[in-house]
C-alpha cells in the first residue's frame, strides 16, 4: 500500500513539508509506503475551461506536470494533499494544479485514479485562514467519491517556517493521529477486498441545469 504526499507549496522544505513529513514518518511506522510529490515554484497555468480534455483524454496544457501527475496517481492507494494558506485559501499554484488534475481526470474518463481511494488535506499557516482552506481542498475529494480521512482536529499546522511548525506540538500530534487513521482505513479497504466486498455500484451521471 502506497500513499502519495502532495506538497503544493512553492517552498520545498517549508511548513507544508514539515507537516507532511510527520504524516509520512507515522505512515511508514504503520507499514505504509509513502512518496512525496513537489509541484515547485514554476509557472502553473490555470484551467482554461476549454473542455479539450473530454476529447484528448488529458489536459490540453502540456507545459507543466499536471498530466504526468494524473498518470502517476494510478499507482497509489491514497493521497494527502498539503498546501500553505495564502489569503485564506490554498496557494495559487496548488489551486491551479489541482483544478486541472481533478477535472481533466474526470473529463477524460480517468477519474478511477482517485475514485474510492482515501484522501486527506493538510494546511499550514502563520496564523489564520486554515479552516477555509481545508474546506476548499476537501471539495476536490468530495466530488470524486474519495473517502476523506480526518485526525481528531482540523488538519492544520501553524508557523511562519518549518522550524516554527515543528514547535506546534498539537498540530504535529494531529498529523500523527491523521496518519494512523489513514493507515487503519487503508488496511480495512485491503481486508474488504480480500473478503470479496465490491465497491458501490455506479449510476449514470445526471446533470441538472438550474436555468432552463
Amino acid at each position: 500500500m502506497k500513499v502519495l504526499l502532495f506538497n503544493g507549496s512553492p517552498h520545498r522544505k517549508g511548513t507544508t513539508f514539515a507537516a507532511l513529513s510527520e504524516v509520512s514518518k507515522t505512515l511508514n511506522e504503520e507499514g505504509i509506503e509513502t512518496e512525496f510529490y513537489q509541484i515547485g515554484a514554476g509557472t502553473i497555468s490555470p484551467c482554461r475551461a476549454c473542455g479539450a480534455c473530454y476529447k484528448l483524454g488529458k489536459c490540453v496544457i502540456d507545459n507543466d506536470d499536471v498530466n504526468n501527475f494524473v498518470e502517476l496517481a494510478k499507482d497509489f492507494d491514497g493521497f494527502i494533499f498539503g498546501a500553505p494558506v495564502h489569503y485564506a485559501s490554498a496557494c495559487g499554484g496548488a489551486t491551479a494544479f489541482l483544478d486541472r488534475a481533478f477535472f481533466s481526470a474526470f473529463a477524460s474518463g480517468r477519474g478511477e485514479v482517485f475514485k474510492h481511494k482515501p484522501g486527506s488535506v493538510v494546511v499550514c499557516a502563520r496564523r489564520a485562514g486554515t479552516t477555509a482552506t481545508i474546506d476548499q481542498l476537501n471539495k476536490y475529494m468530495q466530488i470524486t467519491e474519495m473517502p476523506i480521512i480526518s485526525g481528531r482536529y482540523w488538519n492544520m499546522v501553524h508557523g511562519a517556517n518549518a522550524e516554527d511548525a515543528k514547535q506546534d506540538l498539537e498540530g504535529m500530534q494531529n498529523m500523527r493521529i491523521l496518519a494512523r487513521n489513514f493507515a487503519w482505513h487503508l488496511k480495512c479497504l485491503e481486508a474488504g477486498k480480500k473478503a470479496g466486498i465490491e465497491p458501490p455500484k455506479p449510476e449514470e451521471t445526471v446533470f441538472t441545469n438550474f436555468i432552463r
